[in-house]
């Protein structure tokens, strides 16, 4: 069966920097420079991108180019046992889909409620009980909240039409759902800048506190804020590079998607504080007292700000439409690119029709995505999205650096990269792969492991922990290992002895 292609080089950095630039950079990153020293917190964190984020986005792009295969047929090509580690960061995806695109779902609900301001009086009640109806826990499911379950079937009915004839649809939508939101952002950005307070928020943001650098969490902050935010261990940078010709510039692509990624980040800043800034203005507080990180940045305080905004509903109703409209573009390509790393990996081990795979994968996506559209989901959204982020993406980079780092050796790699691309990488690039990587992500998880026995998360009851996160992660292990070992009807030729 012949491989879908990218129609041209510009569609796939498109859609790889759209998968990498989703909804935590607009929230998570601004906070987590604020956290972190502001300003100082740009030199751990451009440290990191140059030392993680853009070895391992060029090693996944490598390896999907190189075998031609999604996550689990790469890691097979390596060494068949390995399949079932590509399995794992697929799992890991799809299970962060499920409530990805109940996120969406809200979004949706948004868009539909700045025609009349409906959130204006108070954002947080109108998020709360009017879009979430949230129970009292996690144990009190207390049926469906309609709007988001409209929301969650809009989501996946447009991920399905997005993917469901390929990647060739892919590169046309992200011609519009890359820029789009750049550029929404940029209106934000200009509007937030001419508002009284507004520079009071962006010192906020950016003002350096250099002695935080002397703090470790700063540093291991900087590097999970890399891993995260570029896609990396979901498999879908490996699955967006198995669609391209096996000569492309490797180096060159990486570079552009790590770097716009962050730009796209930081941009945001200026957007979430100078609005902040006015809106501690208008309050008479400081901006401390306003700045949130989350979702609670996004769909209480910023709503919020906008409400805040001179000219009353009718302005109030256009930015909240711009910056929801905003979230939604970001939001969308990251969510589709998850869903595709996944289909890659079923058509490549079973040889199933596109059409097919992606109706499937979205219906069953949906179905499980009723349990977060309940009055209890943002519970259960909550301790999925933790476990799964913490550990399940985190075990799952580190698995395939261990692969590349000491079985397949970061130096065959390079041999094969180096020669096809502009950039020419060195031994620093293999060091990276073999030893710094591992250890930053090793230090992630074990730091992680050693917070959850020492106090419950978020104190929820030792039950709901475990059904919703080490339930799930045991869940993904055994179904990836299953995976890994059945045999599939179409044959994965392992080619060990192809040059590289």
């Amino acid at each position: 069966m012949q491989r879908d292609r990218w129609t041209n080089r510009l569609a796939f950095v498109l859609a790889a920097i759209g998968s990498a630039a989703g909804l935590g950079n607009a929230w998570r990153f601004p906070y987590m420079a604020y956290e972190n020293g502001g300003g100082a917190f740009l030199i751990p964190y451009f440290i990191a991108l140059l030392t993680t984020g853009l070895p391992l986005i060029v090693m996944e792009y490598a390896l999907g180019q190189k075998y031609q295969q999604g996550a689990p047929g790469t890691l097979a090509k390596i060494k068949k046992p390995f399949e079932s580690f590509g399995w794992f960061a697929v799992l890991a995806g799809a299970v962060i889909t499920t409530y990805y695109a109940v996120i969406m779902g809200w979004i949706w609900v948004y868009l539909k409620a700045c025609f009349k301001v409906e959130w204006a009086g108070n954002a947080g009640e109108f998020f709360e009980n009017s879009i979430l109806q949230i129970s009292s826990g996690p144990g009190e499911l207390g049926g469906l909240a309609i709007p988001v379950v409209i929301g969650l079937a809009i989501t996946w009915i447009t991920i399905y039409y997005i993917l469901r004839n390929g990647v060739k649809d892919v590169g046309k939508v992200v011609l519009i759902t890359v820029p789009a939101p750049v550029i929404l952002m940029g209106i934000l950005v200009i509007r937030a800048l001419t508002l009284p307070g507004a520079i009071e928020g962006i010192n906020y943001y950016l003002t350096p506190d250099f002695s935080k650098l002397l703090d470790v969490k700063v540093w291991i902050d900087a590097y999970s804020q890399i891993f995260f935010t570029l896609s990396l261990g979901f498999g879908i940078m490996i699955a967006y590079a198995s669609y391209m010709p096996e000569d492309s510039d490797i180096t060159n692509n990486a570079m552009i998607t790590v770097f716009a990624n962050s730009g796209i980040s930081f941009l945001a800043g200026f957007a979430v504080f100078g609005t902040l800034g006015y809106m501690a203005h208008v309050q008479g507080v400081p901006v401390s007292e306003v700045a949130a990180g989350g979702p609670g940045l996004a769909f209480v305080v910023y709503p919020e700000a906008i409400n805040m905004l001179p000219g009353g509903s009718v302005v109030a109703g256009i930015f909240g439409l711009i910056f929801f409209l905003m979230l939604l573009t970001l939001g969308i390509d990251s969510a589709f690119s998850i869903v595709e790393a996944g289909i890659a990996g079923l058509e490549d081990k079973w040889g199933w029709k596109r059409k097919k795979v992606t109706f499937w994968f979205c219906l069953i996506s949906f179905v499980i995505g009723l349990l977060y559209a309940t009055k209890a989901g943002l519970y259960w959204l909550d301790i999925v999205d933790h476990w799964v982020n913490n550990f399940g993406l985190t075990i799952a980079g580190l698995l395939e650096l261990i692969v590349v780092g000491w079985i397949l050796k970061p130096k065959t790699l390079r041999d094969y990269f180096n020669p096809i691309s502009e950039f020419k990488f060195g031994a620093w690039w293999d060091f990276c792969i073999k030893y710094l990587s591992p250890a930053v992500l090793i230090y992630l998880i074990v730091n992680q492991l050693i917070k959850e026995f020492k106090v419950p998360y978020e104190g929820y009851d030792q039950l709901y922990l475990w059904i919703g996160g080490w339930g799930v992660l045991i869940a993904m292990a055994v179904l990836a290992m299953i995976l890994g070992t059945v045999k599939s009807s179409v044959s994965i030729n392992v080619d060990e002895s192809k040059s590289v």
